[in-house]
């Protein structure tokens, strides 16, 4: 429920009186207990159950004038949970309950919301009926959809299941499978006939669904009685559909025989990948699959190379740490390292340094596991343990073909990161990425990993940190002046940023790569925000980077030597200039890139 006005609520508390619903008493008691606690009035009575949440709905809709149901033990027709989309559902909290006079009845939280109305009957084209309903009701009915798919998955995959057979046919098939394994020719045989079977086909959808909506990864998860799909997009997972546990085995199969993978070893976990065709788009697949309790998991990774730009500037760089970027690359020999977590875009910005470097007379060899963009002009090598190819003997290896420029995807472990070093000290420019929270926790990373420090003060003299959020859509985008809190927490983030005269607006918003920086001294600041749709949810589109850079100056040098903490370290980054990412994403916020809420989401205040 959204939250009411003076006068609407004290409507509300007249009605639960007047209905018999609520004893006055007991009201004035609520109200007391409530303002001592400084608690929403009606959060306080349904907690302690002076109410319960439907008799609050109904009030509310009686306020509202808006007709009321009871959802919370109601059972939908399947078909007419058809007629509006899970997805929909879910971010409007309205479900369907039949037709009336030619008008589809819906239930809404906020049924009084006439723009969410609106939009739900221009999305599916059709006149609405709306009830007020409680949270736990519409969930009631929401869970309901079972294995209903959205209607924004392909045609394909609803008759891709609907022609699976029974489990003990599942079952058989699987058996058959692994037997077939055994044997080359009849594993060919499998593979052919697996290629036009209908979960062939609901594979190829839900991939394509994948593709086509900007997913990062697609998550395959059995459980005991069901087997629960995910996207992530834009970062966050989101559920699009549940299918019957007896699909599991044809499904995770069908995956690994396009993977090359072994389709008879359930034991344990194995990686592989392939590529698919969407919209005329070669999207490369990263495969992952492990044991679990109620059977395999599946990880997809997509690595859509259409849509990605290799630009700094329109990865989010921008200002004090673009220029540091810049100065690194330009040096003949060192290292550039950069951390974040998985997902966050390091290897995408290692691309992006190659790129802006690259040129016939440099020679830039990469070793990668695996090679996720292929570039024209670089030599790339893709890393093959089970034939002895480590980043290390790979290293050893480059170091030999007189390299200029040296890409490491990724320092695991001792060996790779002082042979690393050994590069750097011998006139190489080497790039790499490691797996630390902050970018001032590389350099005591690399000394956990047993390297001296003198080699690390001499050879590491650019650090990166990153970390991905969502952009703003810049469909419908609106501004909004910030309210007390938000202006507190600019002000304290990166008051010291922001300009604190007007003369001197145009100089800080050129040092820091912004075409104009607010005053710190507001007591407002604009902001913005997208619009929630079904195509922007949350009122997100895409990502982008939050970025701290800094350089290894003197003085952070000789804490290298001491080997001082991260925080030591950050701090005299911070001292010299660096921008963290939660100030990095606070500039970008004020920009209209993205939101306050999704920085403090991603960046905060003790990872920053």
């Amino acid at each position: 429920m959204s939250v009411l006005s003076a006068s609407t609520q004290a409507a509300v508390e007249e009605t639960l009186v007047s209905s018999g619903m609520l004893k006055q008493v007991d009201l004035d008691k609520a109200k007391k207990e409530a303002d001592k606690l400084a608690e929403p009035l009606f959060g306080y009575m349904i907690k302690n159950n002076f109410i319960t949440d439907e008799q609050l709905t109904k009030a509310n809709a009686i306020v509202s004038k808006v007709p009321y149901v009871n959802l919370s033990s109601a059972k939908v027709d399947p078909e007419v949970l058809k007629l509006l989309p899970k997805d929909i559902a879910e971010r409007y909290m309205a479900v369907p309950l039949g037709e009336m006079q030619h008008k589809l009845v819906v239930a809404m939280l906020n049924a009084d919301n006439v723009q969410a109305v609106d939009y739900l009957s221009n999305r599916i084209n059709r006149p609405l009926k709306v009830y007020a309903a409680s949270e736990a009701g519409i969930k009631n009915v929401i869970k309901q959809y079972g294995i209903q798919l959205s209607t924004s998955l392909d045609e394909g995959l609803k008759k891709g299941l609907s022609e699976v057979g029974s489990e003990d046919e599942f079952d058989k098939s699987d058996k058959q499978k692994e037997k077939d394994a055994k044997k080359d020719e009849e594993t060919k045989k499998a593979k052919t006939i697996a290629q036009d079977s209908p979960i062939s086909k609901a594979l190829s959808a839900i991939l394509e669904f994948a593709a086509r909506n900007r997913a990062s990864d697609v998550h395959i998860e059995p459980f005991e009685k069901e087997v629960r799909v995910r996207v992530r997009i834009d970062g966050v997972l989101r559920e699009i559909m549940r299918l019957p546990k007896n699909t599991e085995p044809a499904l995770v199969s069908r995956v690994k025989i396009l993977a090359n993978l072994k389709i008879d070893e359930h034991r344990i976990p194995q990686d592989g990948g392939f590529t698919v065709l969407v919209d005329k788009n070669a999207i490369d697949l990263r495969i992952a699959i492990a044991p679990i309790v109620w059977g395999e998991q599946v990880v997809i990774r997509l690595l859509d190379k259409s849509g990605t730009s290799l630009k700094l500037e329109d990865m989010g760089y921008t200002g004090r740490a673009l220029r540091t970027i810049r100065k690194g690359i330009a040096r003949p020999n060192g290292m550039i390292l950069t951390s974040g977590p998985t997902g966050s875009g390091k290897s995408t910005s290692l691309y992006a340094l190659i790129q802006e470097i690259k040129s016939d007379t440099t020679n830039i060899v990469t070793l990668e596991d695996p090679v996720e963009y292929k570039m024209e002009g670089i030599n790339q090598i893709q890393v093959n343990p089970e034939v002895g190819l480590t980043f290390a003997n790979g290293l050893r290896s480059i170091l030999r073909q007189d390299p200029d420029i040296v890409m490491v995807g990724e320092i695991r472990d001792k060996e790779t990161a002082q042979l690393a070093v050994q590069a750097a000290l011998t006139g190489h420019l080497v790039f790499s990425t490691l797996h630390t929270n902050s970018a001032a926790g590389i350099l005591p990373r690399l000394l956990d990993m047993g390297v001296e420090p003198f080699l690390i003060a001499s050879t590491v003299h650019t650090v990166i940190g990153q970390r991905l959020v969502r952009r703003v859509a810049d469909e419908n985008k609106q501004s909004y002046e910030s309210n007390e809190a938000e202006t507190q927490a600019i002000k304290a983030t990166i008051g010291r940023f922001l300009p604190p005269a007007k003369e001197q607006v145009e100089a800080f918003s050129k040092d820091l790569g912004y075409k104009s920086l607010p005053l710190n001294n507001q007591n407002a600041y604009t902001l913005y925000k997208g619009v929630d749709t079904v195509d922007t949810p949350g009122g997100y589109k895409g990502r982008m980077g939050l970025y701290e850079v800094f350089e290894v100056t003197e003085a952070i040098q000789a804490l290298i030597m001491k080997r001082a903490t991260s925080s030591e370290i950050e701090k005299q980054a911070e001292a010299e200039g660096m921008v963290n990412m939660r100030m990095d994403g606070y500039l970008k916020a004020l920009d209209g890139r993205t939101t306050l809420t999704e920085v403090n989401r991603v960046a905060a205040e003790d990872n920053a």
